[in-house]
């Protein structure tokens, strides 16, 4: 839903459960750059983007909790060995910033309403080196925004109405070259929080349906097999990797 003038009584509460939460950690991390182990991991990195403006830089420290190890069965998952560490505030403020990015349309849910702030929960919580990293980037982000927006309002950003919550968002959400150098590093920082959005949102089976995946659905009869442009791509991506001339032999 649109999260239309905000008082401070709102508090987001996800419905997901541990088991199903981490499931969804599994799929995000299937389609992330960043993986559930500690090599080989990789995600933004903010540290080189303009110093101009405030940066909170809070003092975080490292989660020491054990993983599930290097091959975790995230289908089902056993009871999670880490906890979660958003606090209600940074919850809210993440549902918040979510249903920005994602409002709910028509028939389909906001990203609040899918629970996506409680699979970005378990996403920063998780002790994997680059879970570890989108963590800085993540809490060091929630925290600008509430700085700006009592720079700006003298209010927490959730509290704000929509109009003065637009008024940063706009200036944050469409990093480039051309965005104003006090903005550049909380802009990299809102990118990675956007991807980690819309990765979780696009992992649900409501979000799947929004942009017409239709996988693992039963086909009626003989498989017909790829299309041609799919095996035209794969003919070209094959080429490009120099592997055309194994490609087909038996």
């Amino acid at each position: 839903m649109h999260h239309q003038d905000r008082d401070n009584a709102y508090q987001y509460k996800s419905g997901m459960t541990r088991r199903e939460s981490l499931k969804w950690l599994g799929l995000l991390a299937a389609g992330s750059a960043v993986t559930l182990t500690s090599a080989c991991s990789k995600a933004l990195d903010v540290t080189a983007a303009s110093s101009k403006g405030h940066w909170p830089d809070l003092d975080l420290k490292p989660i020491t909790a054990p993983g599930y190890g290097t091959d975790p069965n995230l289908v089902i998952p056993p009871q999670s060995p880490w906890p979660l560490t958003l606090s209600a505030a940074q919850l809210t403020l993440v549902a918040v910033l979510a249903d920005w990015i994602v409002p709910r349309e028509g028939s389909i849910p906001s990203a609040s309403e899918l629970e996506v702030p409680a699979v970005i929960d378990e996403w920063v919580s998780a002790p994997y080196e680059g879970q570890q990293r989108d963590r800085i980037t993540i809490l060091n982000a929630l925290a600008w925004i509430d700085d700006e927006a009592q720079l700006r309002f003298k209010a927490r950003f959730a509290a704000l109405n929509r109009a003065q919550q637009q008024a940063i968002i706009d200036d944050i959400a469409y990093y480039s070259d051309k965005t104003p150098e006090q903005f550049k590093r909380i802009g990299k920082a809102f990118l990675r929080f956007k991807d980690l959005v819309l990765g979780a949102f696009f992992c649900s089976p409501q979000g799947c349906k929004d942009i017409g995946y239709l996988g693992n659905v039963p086909i009626g009869g003989d498989y017909p097999g790829p299309s041609a442009q799919a095996k035209a791509h794969l003919d070209k991506v094959l080429d490009e990797l120099g592997l055309s001339t194994y490609a087909y032999q038996d």
